[in-house]
């Protein structure tokens, strides 16, 4: 048997769905082990994490600009950054 960690939400009708579909597996009935965070227990959340919508529309708008372009050499790309 294995085991992956994914995270979702439960409804409430008692539904669960989960944030990103499981890849690389045949359908195939699971076994599956719910974690509840503690009433005192905040959720973490990674303030790097950026939605995923804003993501793709991000990604829309720079796969827009290539196409008509708009784009800047890779030496440009590091002038005022310090990577020190």
């Amino acid at each position: 048997m294995k085991a992956i960690e994914v995270t979702g939400n439960l409804d409430e009708t008692g539904q669960l769905s989960l944030d990103n579909p499981i890849e690389n597996f045949a359908p195939s009935r699971v076994r599956i082990i719910v974690l509840f965070p503690d009433v005192t227990e905040e959720v973490e959340t990674d303030p790097d994490d950026t939605p995923i919508e804003e993501v793709k529309a991000s990604l829309r708008i720079a796969l827009q600009q290539a196409k008509s372009g708009q784009t800047r050499p890779i030496s440009e790309l590091w002038e005022g950054i310090n990577a020190e």
